[in-house]
């Protein structure tokens, strides 16, 4: 075995002021990132003034948000694959490129189907943020990951923020423009316009490693590889919740919902959703086979109940961000009875931490530990929006919004600090595991949605507490990843990449 790690060839630190090599890198995913998220919530600060135009029901409001997250619970899946497979710069520039056509057509949609669609179709740029997770996993040593996955992670995600702070701005000089009401129309038309010109310059700019380093693909493709028995059943278990998320979803568009789809229509996607689980089964088997007869070489071995353990975490933290970033500024516009303008600014200082918080999750991972890193901060996400819940309109204003700044800390610094982790389970399986876990983000929203939809806001905040106990306590069988991680070469050698987190 070699003793050398197959990490960045370059001798260039982390430095957010420098764009050359890696750090290049780093500033052309972010920003791949940050628009993404711009164009994923450029409905957001509209959510009122969209319901108005199309005469759109409360009810019908609110499973534009559902529909919002859902396609990318399997788009993150896919694009993990994808980005193993193909390398992060072709497949996110396709992202940024065909991102931008539903967002064009929802900016100019005159029916609710049309709208609903469009939206349900938008959730595929959502896919994004797994790419670079794997670009900057072949791109910095692991002294620096976590707070390069952090700062790729907290400024990407801030174009949320970032959707909530301008784009009502927009709105309006778009309507003394042109005239009318309608001005968010333009508004979300433009975020796509720059998001597909922005595909062009990461094409030009980007690669997939440092010159003359290795660019590692998974042994097998085609499924989802384990190495034990005991994996494949663990690894089948957690995907079952991504295909409930979807058949959830169906139900709300069902009669007993909005009524967008009949009731034949969603039986056909309940059987649907079951013959594809099966059909999955049977290729994960067929592909992991080996496992249940040939023990498998210790260099091929890693723990699928690390990963799954993330991916409960993800689902506490990322998805609830991406329901409440949804619905914040709905909640302080109804709650506080303030304009359109002055609720997104004030919703967006729950992304707006994502600035430091994540980032600062990442580095601390980095420098006291991954476990320990992760307990602190899930009990601290938990408390906030057990805080959150007690929100109303005789809390003072200003308070309101601290309490939202603190929640929003440990929130997005342990999504830093989850996937601070996740590199480290096997590095040339990163696309896959971060799909995955990516995608358990999105289950959550879904969950977390389904749930707003059906009872108060405080009640919503109180359930996302709930879970996010869950989430600590499974933190108790995370192993703290230490030593040594062997990898196989393409020439069929083995490379030995050193893990520590100071």
């Amino acid at each position: 075995m070699s003793s050398s790690a197959p990490v960045a060839p370059s001798k260039d630190k982390l430095n957010v002021l420098s764009f050359t090599g890696k750090n290049k890198i780093l500033h052309l995913g972010w920003m791949a990132f940050f628009l993404t998220f711009f164009v994923w919530f450029n409905h957001a600060p509209f959510l009122s003034a969209i319901g108005e135009t199309l005469n759109l029901s409360k009810d019908q409001v609110k499973t534009l948000l559902i529909l919002n997250v859902a396609l990318t619970i399997p788009a993150r899946v896919i694009i993990g694959m994808l980005t193993d497979r193909f390398g992060p710069r072709i497949v996110y520039t396709a992202i940024l490129a065909i991102g931008a056509i539903p967002c064009f057509t929802f900016a100019f949609a005159q029916d609710y189907n049309t709208l609903a669609l469009s939206r349900f179709l938008l959730g595929f740029v959502g896919a994004g943020f797994v790419v670079g997770i794997r670009l900057m996993s072949d791109w910095f040593p692991t002294n620096e990951l976590g707070t390069a996955e952090g700062i790729y992670g907290g400024w990407g995600n801030f174009g949320s923020a970032a959707a909530a702070l301008l784009l009502p701005t927009i709105a309006i000089g778009a309507a003394a423009v042109f005239g009318g009401d309608e001005g968010w129309r333009y508004a979300t038309a433009t975020s796509g316009v720059v998001m597909a010109i922005y595909s062009i310059i990461f094409y030009k700019m980007a690669r997939n490693t440092p010159k003359g380093a290795t660019y590692f693909k998974p042994k097998k493709s085609g499924a989802m590889m384990v190495t034990s028995s005991g994996d494949f059943w663990l690894m089948m278990v957690f995907k079952l919740p991504m295909y409930l998320a979807l058949a959830l979803l169906a139900w709300k568009l069902s009669p007993d919902g909005v009524s967008l789809l009949s009731q034949s229509s969603v039986t056909m996607v309940y059987i649907g959703l079951a013959i594809l689980y099966v059909y999955e089964f049977i290729s994960s088997y067929r592909f992991n086979k080996e496992v249940f007869t040939t023990p498998v070489p210790v260099a091929h071995r890693y723990d699928f109940k690390q990963v799954g353990i993330l991916n409960i975490l993800y689902f506490a933290t990322f998805g609830s961000e991406l329901a409440v970033v949804s619905m914040l500024p709905l909640f302080y516009q109804e709650t506080f009875s303030l304009s359109i303008v002055m609720a997104g600014v004030l919703a967006s200082s729950y992304a707006f931490m994502n600035l430091m918080s994540r980032p600062g999750g990442g580095w601390l991972s980095d420098k006291f530990g991954r476990k320990i890193t992760l307990l602190i901060l899930t009990a601290g996400l938990a408390i906030g929006y057990l805080l959150m819940g007690f929100l109303d309109s005789t809390w003072p204003l200003a308070l309101a919004l601290l309490i939202t700044m603190f929640c929003s800390f440990f929130v997005q610094a342990g999504e830093g600090a989850v996937f601070a982790v996740l590199p480290l389970i096997k590095r040339s399986m990163t696309g896959q595991f971060a799909g995955m876990t990516g995608a358990y983000g999105n289950v959550g929203s879904v969950v977390y949605l389904t749930v707003l939809s059906l009872v108060s806001y405080q009640v919503f905040f109180f359930v996302i507490a709930a879970t996010a106990v869950v989430g600590f306590f499974a933190l108790f069988l995370l192993k703290e990843p230490e030593g040594i991680i062997i990898e196989e070469m393409p020439d069929g050698t083995f490379a030995e990449i050193q893990v520590s987190h100071r």
